[in-house]
């Protein structure tokens, strides 16, 4: 059995996908982690992703919240709000389209239990054989790319920043939580960067990972918007 955590689940636009989401979720934790929370954040879904994953939270033993933002207010700001809602000293989020399986959380819930970090999040980038189904060859190399420009705009050691699977010690990541301001595609990068300033423990460790269909990133313009909200961490304080 796992520890008691929240685990968070931003959704835009999900109603393809949001009922499979959440009953695999809610299955995993009724058998590994009963006593934790799932929190789902309806970011401004302008579809029936609301009704659905309302009515689905509403059938289970397992402690849910369905947060709503309204209007879209970006992916960022609905993990944000998501985390530093929940009630359990462990957060972690995950995509919506569980592109990292719900069994690979023990790998980033264990080590922040144990006392041994603060914050665990998933990598594509350190053992590639765990990936089952690629993204498309041209995305795929984009993503290598900005990770390359992430490690020498700002510092950080990371070889995958955008793997939406992460953990957080919540009593010490807090702080960073409040302190965060992109709400966009990059706020990955920028919370790693803040608790990076701030001394945390992290650690990057390899998860299984699977190309989904549906990808709310625009190839050209939100890789862009990324790489400009990147850049700009490093005007906000020097990296130790």
């Amino acid at each position: 059995m796992l520890p008691p955590f929240s685990i968070v689940i931003p959704c835009f636009n999900e109603e393809r996908r949001v009922s499979d989401t959440l009953r695999v979720t809610l299955e995993y934790l009724g058998a590994h982690a009963p006593e934790s929370e799932l929190i789902v954040v309806n970011d401004g879904s302008t579809d029936a992703t609301g009704t659905i994953a309302r009515q689905i939270l509403s059938e289970t033993k397992i402690a849910t919240r369905l947060l709503e933002n309204f209007p879209n207010r970006g992916k960022g700001a609905a993990v944000r709000s998501g985390l530093l809602a929940a009630r359990e000293p462990i957060g972690l989020f995950s995509d919506a389209d569980l592109s990292t399986p719900i069994e690979e959380t023990p790998k980033l819930i264990e080590p922040i239990a144990n006392g041994e970090v603060d914050i665990a999040f998933g990598s594509r980038a350190i053992d590639r054989s765990l990936i089952g189904i690629h993204q498309p060859w041209r995305r795929e190399q984009a993503g290598r790319v900005f990770n390359l420009l992430v490690r020498m705009a700002t510092g950080l050691p990371f070889w995958d920043t955008q793997c939406g699977f992460k953990a957080f010690r919540l009593d010490v990541c807090r702080p960073i939580l409040e302190e965060a301001r992109i709400n966009g595609f990059a706020f990955d990068v920028e919370l790693l960067f803040l608790a990076h300033c701030a001394g945390l423990r992290i650690q990057e460790i390899p998860v299984r990972w699977n190309h989904a269909e549906g990808s709310k990133v625009s190839f050209f313009k939100d890789s862009l918007r990324m790489l400009r909200e990147v850049l700009a961490l490093r005007t906000k304080r020097a990296v130790p």
